[in-house]
């Protein structure tokens, strides 16, 4: 199968695990081209892929839609501001390009609704970045429940204890507004929010919150609480933090159920910290762990692969708009029972 040809949209704080994702798909991904508004970060991307590559030429761009009409592009990642996910996706769209979102796919039903037509309508592919999904514990963790270990799920727990300071607030305006980003649950909270929904598997019923702004100089919320209660009779418990003093304690998904708890913890839901099953299974390793860097992960890698063989095999990607709908939701909801609506 030929090579894609991927362009970044967006050479921000989270642009250069794109980028390295990139690298260890060198044999399925070309880079098409980088853009930013601010020049010196597509140059800095570039820079970062001509280390493994020095006589790789990526040209760089300023404004998105000039790249749009002049490159050869299959796929385009979107990694700028929130706000601007689902404007620019239905322009990528539009221009008969594949899409990769990063979370959140955008701050709106309407606009993920409207993406998710035009993807459907025009046969292309939507992936958002839930790179998460990935972690080999949590893809053990989905095998278990896909084959009904837990019996009846009774409840899952999110908890997402992180600190943010007002000096990252202060480095990106942006950052914590109503317009462009939301707080702590559409930022900080929502892979792990996605992946409880994932695991529970079933439509949500209700959604209660309680947020607050407790410490940092934003128009959203530094902690959020949620309450769900799902078709099939489960709940669900976020706790969100960007509060927590002095550093990162932890991101943990928890499910339980009548014959089986499993506890994924770490840095960023990366190793298996609970396992105990009223059966047993040849995979069943306790101590299964995924080493990472940092809070972001090593999935960006085998999202991009999957991306890929779904545009070769002419299927959904694992994450697709739809699914990338569903977290959004449950943090819309909250944010209307919990007084931080992002429409005013």
């Amino acid at each position: 199968m030929k090579q894609l040809r991927f362009a970044i949209l967006g050479c921000g704080r989270i642009s250069y695990k794109h980028v390295e994702a990139m690298l260890n798909n060198r044999d399925c991904i070309i880079p098409a081209a980088f853009c930013d508004l601010i020049e010196e970060r597509a140059i800095a991307r570039v820079q970062q892929y001509q280390e493994q590559f020095p006589n790789q030429e990526i040209p760089i761009y300023t404004d998105y839609k000039q790249m749009l009409t002049k490159e050869e592009i299959d796929v385009v990642v979107i990694c700028s501001e929130s706000g601007y996910h689902g404007m620019q996706a239905l322009d990528v769209l539009e221009s008969g390009r594949h899409v990769i979102i990063e979370k959140p796919m955008a701050l709106t039903l309407e606009e993920i609704d409207a993406v998710n037509e035009l993807a459907d309508r025009k046969g292309l592919k939507v992936c958002v970045s839930h790179q998460n999904r990935f972690n080999r514990p949590i893809q053990k963790l989905r095998r278990a429940v896909e084959e009904g270990r837990f019996g009846r799920l009774i409840n899952g727990t999110a908890r997402i204890l992180w600190t943010r300071d007002q000096h990252y607030y202060d480095l990106a305006p942006w950052r914590g507004t109503r317009a462009l980003d939301g707080g702590t649950l559409m930022n900080q909270c929502i892979h792990n929010i996605d992946l409880l929904q994932w695991m529970m598997g079933s439509e949500v019923v209700s959604v209660h919150a309680e947020l607050g702004t407790f410490l940092r100089k934003i128009e959203m919320e530094d902690f959020g609480a949620i309450l769900i209660r799902f078709k099939n009779g489960a709940v669900g418990v976020v706790e969100g933090s960007a509060c927590v003093y002095p550093k990162n304690l932890e991101e943990t998904l928890s499910i339980f159920g009548e014959t089986g708890t499993a506890v994924i913890g770490g840095l960023a839901v990366n190793e298996i910290q609970t396992w105990n099953f009223s059966d047993s299974k040849y995979y069943d390793n306790p101590e299964t762990k995924d080493e990472i860097e940092n809070v972001y992960g090593n999935g960006h890698t085998p999202l991009y692969k999957d991306m890929v063989q779904a545009i070769w095999e002419d299927r959904a990607p694992l994450i697709d708009g739809h699914e990338g709908r569903k977290s959004v939701e449950i943090i819309l909801k909250a944010y209307e029972r919990g007084g931080y609506a992002l429409e005013k």
